[in-house]
């Protein structure tokens, strides 16, 4: 006669140690996977604005990592957003930096939030602000006659 002894202070370990090899198989190990993935992405994805004051949404748009170049954002950005682009200013990465080269385009990741800033009229919004603010007194002339 056996006599069998369970102990059900510990799981059991035969099987258990397999199948929990099978499915770390199965798991990622590194967690910089997805980024890789990213990297190795055929298309850089980009989200992109016109600057207003009063839309603030942006479109995705898909560029070529072959082909990445300051011409081929704007050209790009400039069809899916349905303007010329002559109209076009500068290019910002929000919040504040000005994209001006294709260096500076090679190092955009994907989602990255750019800005198309418009001329308006053959000058820039701010040029067109600035003599209206000239032209106008930025004090209120009852106040100016007041002494003190």
């Amino acid at each position: 006669v056996h006599t069998v002894y369970l102990d059900f202070t510990r799981p059991p370990t035969v099987n258990s140690e397999h199948k929990q090899g099978d499915s770390n198989q199965q798991l990622p190990t590194d967690p910089g996977d997805n980024a890789k993935t990213a990297d190795t992405c055929p298309e850089l994805v980009l989200k992109v604005r016109i600057q207003s004051h009063k839309e603030n949404d942006f479109i995705e748009v898909e560029l070529d990592r072959q082909e990445l170049s300051y011409q081929n954002l704007l050209q790009v950005s400039c069809y899916e957003l349905g303007i010329n682009p002559e109209q076009v200013e500068k290019i910002r990465k929000l919040p504040n930096t000005l994209l001006r080269k294709d260096k500076d385009i090679l190092r955009l990741q994907d989602f990255q939030e750019v800005e198309l800033i418009l001329m308006k009229n053959g000058s820039s919004e701010l040029a067109e602000y600035t003599p209206s603010l000239l032209e106008k007194p930025c004090y209120n002339s009852n106040a100016a006659k007041m002494t003190y």
